[in-house]
């Protein structure tokens, strides 16, 4: 075979569902579709929860455990590249690990201040009456700042692709078909990858939960 397997069904439907939400929440705050926005951002929660332990008990690619390296191989690698060029990997580059880390991280800190935001007006997050008002207004404040960051990164994140697809490292393509070329990357024949039915039977544990919670209250409310 010419290519081999580098991301789960799994990995590539949540990055591009990411991607979906994460645009929708941002349209639905512009335009003050609030009650829309609460849809999306619970959505993106299950999702989240899925990946966050996806990453523990998923494929070998989809773990932490696989692409979070010591910061001492991080440096190394980034030196490497700035004199040498890219290089495939069979998964994420050890810098590319991180962005996924900081990416969930800010996601996570997003949805949860979310909870307790409050325009003080029309709309406030279905956890706001459990702090003082002083809480609710800097998670408020939070809330909008790390959409901010969140912004950011995501342009990083697309200046990173672009630059490795000039470079000839084509990582678009495999998040995508969840392929990439054996001369592209460097294969571990130890990889494994996880069942559909272990991936779909977490989906339903941790999405069952919120939408029980949040998603179905915040439908039932448009």
């Amino acid at each position: 075979m010419t290519h081999a397997k580098v991301w789960d069904l799994p990995v590539r439907l949540f990055h591009w569902l990411m991607v979906t939400l994460l645009g929708l929440l941002w349209w639905s705050a512009e335009v003050g579709e609030m009650q829309w926005h609460q849809v999306f951002a619970y959505s993106l929660m299950a999702l989240l929860l899925f990946r966050i332990v996806w990453g523990f008990i998923g494929s070998d690619t989809a773990r932490f455990s696989h692409f979070l390296h010591h910061p001492v191989t991080v440096l190394q690698y980034a030196k490497t590249t700035l004199s040498r060029g890219v290089k495939g990997h069979h998964g994420h580059n050890p810098l590319g690990g991180y962005m996924v880390l900081v990416l969930l991280v800010c996601l996570a800190v997003q949805l949860v201040s979310g909870l307790f935001a409050t325009d003080e007006v029309f709309t406030e997050g279905p956890l706001v009456s459990m702090v003082s008002s002083d809480t609710a207004s800097w998670l408020t404040w939070l809330h909008k700042r790390n959409f901010d960051l969140l912004l950011i990164l995501a342009g990083v994140h697309v200046l990173a692709v672009l630059w490795h697809l000039l470079k000839g490292d084509k990582l678009l393509g495999a998040m995508v078909t969840g392929r990439r070329r054996r001369d592209e990357i460097n294969v571990n024949s130890d990889i494994s990858f996880a069942p559909l039915w272990k991936a779909a039977i977490l989906l339903l544990l941790v999405a069952l939960p919120v939408a029980y919670l949040l998603l179905w209250p915040a439908i039932q409310s448009l």
